[in-house]
């Protein structure tokens, strides 16, 4: 399944977003930034990176009933698996 235009640059800013805020805590750690000021700015780039691939599952799902013929048309195992890789 490929995901429409808007879809993707929006999953993709978000995603921008976590890297450029990953290389600010690595920066951080690089300084000998406290730890718990690291570990707290890691947490919140897991965080926004987990979000991301929520909305990229949830985005997909929402296109294959869009496409298809209702809940029927998905396939609730892949829909699954891929979940479950987020979890």
């Amino acid at each position: 399944m490929q995901l429409d235009e808007t879809a993707t640059k929006a999953i993709a800013l978000r995603m921008k977003k976590a890297h450029g805020h990953l290389a600010r805590v690595i920066a951080m750690l690089e300084e000998g930034a406290e730890c718990d000021s690291v570990l707290t700015q890691l947490a919140a780039v897991n965080k926004a990176l987990s979000r991301s691939g929520y909305v990229l599952v949830a985005t997909g799902l929402q296109q294959c009933l869009e496409a298809g013929d209702g809940p029927d048309s998905v396939d609730v195992k892949k829909m699954e698996k891929l979940f479950l890789a987020l979890a």
